[in-house]
Parts: C-alpha cells; sequence; structure tokens
C-alpha cells in the first residue's frame, strides 16, 4: 500500500478528474456534500472552503494504491474500511470528502479528495503529511494482511532506459543472490556470473571495507544508490546472518541423525533381546541357529 498525497486551490479539477467516465469511476463513499450531479459538488467543496480563506490551497487529494497481489481480497468494502482507518490516523477528520475507485490500471487504487478547511472552519494539518503517511501505510499494510512490495517489482523492464535499466538488472541479480550467499566470496561470484562486478570501497589504508558498488556494462552504482537494502553494511549483516542460519540448520541435521543412529541401535538391541550391561555373549545370542546334530540310524543285526 503506498499513498501519493497532492494539495492545490482548484476542486473543480480534482473532482473531474476522479470521476472521469474513461477511468470507469466507481464513487465509493462520500460525507458532507451534495451529489446531485458534478456541479453540487464542486459548490459543496467551495462553500466550505469559503469558511477559512487563509488556506490558499484548500484541496487535498490522496491516492491510495495497492499491490496487484491483493486484487482478490481488495473489494470495495475492504476498499472503504482502509481509507476511513487511513483518514483517522492522518487526521483527516470531520470534514466533507468523496472517496473513488478507478479501474484503469493493473493494480487496485483509489483517490481521496477531501476539503482541507473542516466543517467548523478550521485548516486541517498537512505538516510532516508524507512521512506520517508513509509510516501509516506500512501500518496498515501489516494489518490488513496485504502484500508488501518495494516498489520495483512491477516496473515494466521493458521501457526502461539506460541507465536504469542497468540499475535495475542489478537489483533483480542482488534480490536473488544475496539471501542465498554465506559470505561476499560466494556473491562475487554469483553476480560475476549475471555480468556484474563488484567493488569495495575501503577506509583509507585500514583494509577495513566500508562500501561496494556495483558494476554493469558502462554503469556503475553505489549499493545503496541501487537500494536502500543493498547497502554494504546491509548486504554484511544478511550474508553473516545466512552463514548462522546454516551452521544451525547443519547442528540440528547431524542432531537428527544422532538420534536416528541411536535409535536404530536400540530398536536392535530390544529385537535380540540384549540389555546395556547384561554381558552380551555372541555364542548364546545365536545358538538358536546351530539345531543340534540328529544321531545316524544304525542299520544291521543288533549283539
Amino acid at each position: 500500500m503506498m499513498a501519493k498525497i497532492t494539495k492545490g486551490s482548484s476542486f473543480k479539477g480534482v473532482v473531474k478528474y476522479i470521476t472521469d467516465e474513461k477511468k470507469e469511476t466507481q464513487i465509493l463513499d462520500a460525507d458532507g456534500l451534495r451529489l446531485k450531479n458534478l456541479s453540487s459538488v464542486i459548490d459543496s467543496f467551495v462553500t466550505q472552503a469559503g469558511m477559512n480563506g487563509r488556506v490558499s490551497k484548500p484541496v487535498g487529494h490522496i491516492s491510495l494504491d495497492f499491490s496487484a497481489h491483493d486484487k482478490a481480497k481488495l473489494t470495495n468494502k475492504v476498499m472503504v474500511k482502509i481509507a476511513h482507518d487511513y483518514m483517522k490516523r492522518m487526521g483527516i477528520t470531520d470534514t466533507q470528502y468523496i472517496i473513488a475507485r478507478h479501474f484503469d490500471r493493473e493494480h487496485p487504487h483509489i483517490h481521496l479528495v477531501f476539503n482541507r478547511v473542516d466543517n467548523n472552519g478550521k485548516t486541517i494539518s498537512d505538516s510532516n503529511d508524507r512521512y506520517r503517511s508513509e509510516k501509516i501505510c506500512k501500518e496498515l499494510t501489516h494489518k490488513y494482511g496485504l502484500y508488501y512490495s518495494t516498489g520495483k517489482e512491477n516496473v515494466k523492464q521493458h521501457r526502461l532506459k539506460e541507465p536504469d535499466k542497468s540499475r535495475y538488472e542489478i537489483y533483480e541479480a542482488l534480490r536473488a543472490s544475496v539471501p542465498k550467499c554465506k559470505d561476499w566470496k560466494q556473491l562475487v561470484r554469483e553476480l560475476d556470473r549475471a555480468g556484474i562486478k563488484t567493488e569495495f570501497k575501503e577506509k583509507g589504508n585500514t583494509g577495513v571495507r566500508e562500501g561496494v558498488r556495483f558494476r554493469k556494462g558502462d554503469y556503475t552504482f553505489n549499493g545503496s544508490k541501487v537500494d536502500r537494502m543493498f547497502s554494504y553494511s546491509k548486504i554484511d549483516y544478511q550474508l553473516n546472518l545466512n552463514a548462522r542460519q546454516s551452521i544451525h540448520q547443519n547442528q540440528a541435521q547431524s542432531a537428527s541423525v544422532s538420534t536416528t543412529i541411536e535409535s536404530i541401535g536400540s530398536a536392535l538391541g530390544d529385537l535380540l533381546n540384549i540389555q546395556p550391561g547384561s554381558g552380551y555373549n555372541e555364542d548364546q545370542a545365536y545358538t538358536h541357529r546351530y539345531p543340534k546334530k540328529k544321531k545316524k540310524r544304525k542299520y544291521g543285526r543288533q549283539m
């Protein structure tokens, strides 16, 4: 879930945009507005905005975008519920609003238009709104069990031009390789197979690494410029974590094998009726395998 926030001075333009028939618009919810027609909606917004002339940009417009992975679960009812939750946390309350859903993109999304002049003529604050919105979107993504995307997964690769094309290819290679590598040496080999060279930045002459760069073709990018999760420190942390997890898995497998061997030994002991410390005698244990020889029958006269 992601939010794009814009502010403006013309309700006419934004209302026409969100009600555009070409976008197969569905009005999901509204409050404090006369919905008789387009003009009545615009007039309702403008009239209330006039209660506080000090607000130069009374138009609040937020697009809430969701991953295509969540299309099946995002019914109109669910999207309205998420929108209300988002508005409440953002402090967008006690004011006019309209929520419209568009169907012109692959991913589900809704548009929220609200009046930054509330029903009492007070201003709805936009202080740090983008920072607050980012935090709230993450919270709601977790709360509603939505798909979390880094933003790069839905990129149309065939549309990319250099240097973005090379950067995205490096991103994809890192995303595939880092989770399965246990150290830098292994990662460098994996990237090299994908045509990507790795260069390290050292701290002075200490030999201590403090940065990493990746080069593909004519383009070189710092790890953090490829993506924030691919800075040197974050990759190094993940590689060390992979190594520790591998050790724990090997220890667990060894313990499992040892337990299995002990179980087999115990089962064989039970089968042979052998008890620890009982003075096991091999001849006794297998005596039943050697039956006594029958006496040969003698023929002829008995004296």
